[in-house]
């Protein structure tokens, strides 16, 4: 099983999960032409996608559909609010809405030979979804545009292999910075995202002995930036009320510009 970052940030999100037999990607939010220079990139092409699943219809997750949908015919599943919403957007252009398979938070469903867990999270979006997936008992997640989490977001990140969370911006950033003030109350919200403090914190609570990468994602250009993000999850884990330091894992935070390792579990 292989989870890969083709890319990841606040200007477009699309991420590779996948196994010898099943290629899917979690949202496709960046242009058809760095979608597919990532796929070329592990050895796939745009044809051998089995599906794309769409967390929700903000533009930085569903820019690429349209073409993807067009030119290889990929099924498309998200929650039937998030498929309503995408159905509007003018500028995915045109292309048949028999590929949207609707599914729903908590009922499991397979692309392939990948089971494909669904969750919900709190997002100002129309019922927006994370992702668990699993193959041959081992799991990675894909848990990125969430204004908190609760025990029933911890639940479903339990017993991972690998995870790519978000770690969207700093709060003093977010706060000094030039955003005016509604869209900085989104953001700190509880429909909003996840700052970098809470995903250490997070993690604390689903950190594991067998849990082997973890990718920090959808980081913010503007309030953020990748070495704060690293060390301030880093300092979480480690003063957390937990067992483990940061050195224990495989930490690393997923670019928007650049793809990231690929992490075989």
């Amino acid at each position: 099983m292989r989870l890969v970052s083709i890319a990841s940030g606040s200007s477009g999100n699309c991420i590779y999960v996948g196994s010898d037999h099943s290629h899917i990607l979690v949202d496709a939010g960046i242009s058809n032409k760095r979608i597919e220079q990532g796929l070329n990139e592990i050895g796939l092409k745009g044809s051998e996608l089995d599906g794309i699943v769409i967390t929700h219809e903000h533009s930085d997750h569903t820019k690429g559909l349209g073409v993807l949908a067009r030119k290889y015919g990929v099924p498309l599943y998200g929650t039937k609010e998030t498929l309503d919403e995408v159905s509007k957007q003018k500028y995915l252009g045109e292309y048949p809405r028999e590929l949207y398979h609707p599914i729903s938070p908590d009922v499991d469903f397979f692309i392939g030979d990948l089971e494909v867990k669904p969750f919900s999270i709190d997002h100002d979006a129309a019922n927006p979804v994370a992702y668990r997936i699993q193959h041959d008992h081992k799991s990675v997640a894909v848990a990125t545009d969430m204004g908190h989490y609760d025990q029933y977001i911890i639940d479903h990140l339990q017993g991972l292999d690998a995870l790519l969370l978000e770690s969207n911006h700093d709060v003093n950033m977010l706060q000094a910075g030039p955003y005016p003030y509604y869209l900085k109350r989104r953001i700190l919200g509880d429909h909003g995202h996840l700052s970098n403090e809470n995903a250490g914190r997070l993690l604390c609570c689903i950190l594991h002995d067998n849990l082997k990468r973890i990718l920090l994602g959808h980081l913010s250009k503007e309030n953020n930036y990748e070495e704060l993000a690293y060390e301030t999850v880093k300092l979480e884990i480690t003063d957390g009320d937990n067992p483990f330091k940061a050195s224990d894992f495989s930490i690393a935070v997923a670019g928007r510009d650049r793809m990231s390792e690929i992490i075989t579990i």
